[in-house]
């Protein structure tokens, strides 16, 4: 197994949640693309601002490292058009992937139809520009049965919507890594919700973001069945290291 190609080396944090200037920001996405494309990571995540500053490194490199960018982050309560839009600039600029954040507001609401219409539409414009989508749900804002109900409203709107050779380019995401819990409990991926995840997405493919902090815990979710894992400690990971970061 090459571990390296499950994982999306991850940077979405400003300069303002960093505490430090905007140069100083740029600089450690680059140092996080450059990180990505020497270690043969699967995919660098990034804001969107950054797509392009990525595109050249990759470029001028000959890499095969993806990009993959943020929707509507970290709330996703933006309308169905606004995502789409900021998606459509991201494509404009080169992005591979498109992680959008699903209205899990809404979806608590009980606003199914919305959220419905939006998974459709949002997956469309991607699918239909060869883009890969992810769905991220936010885990640690929903309880055990509102994880299981999201996922499966995800994974309907693709069968019913699109193709079966589509599926596997649609994916159920677990986090931003930004949600602020009440209690100081997980924002990031657990073993308990990815298996919730994974039994309702089927056959969609799930991704693990956030919280993921060592090889074995690494090793554990991909035998759980999630193809990708999004963390800002790729490289220690892959290096059997521990990490204390909080992405």
């Amino acid at each position: 197994m090459n571990i390296k190609q499950y994982l999306d080396s991850t940077y979405l944090k400003t300069a303002e949640q960093s505490l430090i200037s905007e140069e100083k920001n740029v600089e450690i996405v680059e140092a996080t693309i450059d990180e990505s494309i020497s270690e043969g990571f699967k995919l660098i995540m990034i804001r969107p601002e950054y797509i392009s500053l990525a595109k050249r490194a990759i470029d001028e490199s000959n890499s095969k490292l993806l990009i993959g960018t943020v929707i509507d982050f970290p709330k996703g309560t933006n309308s169905t058009e606004e995502k789409c839009d900021e998606a459509l600039t991201a494509i404009k600029h080169g992005v591979d992937e498109l992680d959008y954040v699903i209205d899990y507001e809404a979806f608590k609401r009980n606003e199914l139809d919305y959220v419905k219409n939006q998974v459709i539409e949002c997956t469309k414009l991607g699918l239909s520009n060869n883009k890969v989508v992810k769905w991220i749900i936010e885990i640690a804002a929903l309880n055990n049965h509102e994880i299981v109900q999201i996922t499966a409203l995800i994974k309907n709107c693709v069968i019913s919507s699109f193709n079966e050779s589509q599926y596997d380019k649609v994916f159920v995401k677990s986090s931003t890594g930004f949600y602020v819990t009440q209690d100081g409990s997980p924002n990031g991926a657990t073993f308990s919700a990815i298996k919730l995840m994974i039994e309702n997405a089927f056959p969609l493919p799930v991704k693990a973001s956030g919280g993921v902090k060592s090889y074995e815990d690494a090793i554990q979710m991909i035998n759980l069945g999630v193809k990708r894992i999004g963390t800002s400690s790729a490289k220690q990971i892959a290096n059997n290291e521990i990490t204390n970061t909080d992405y």
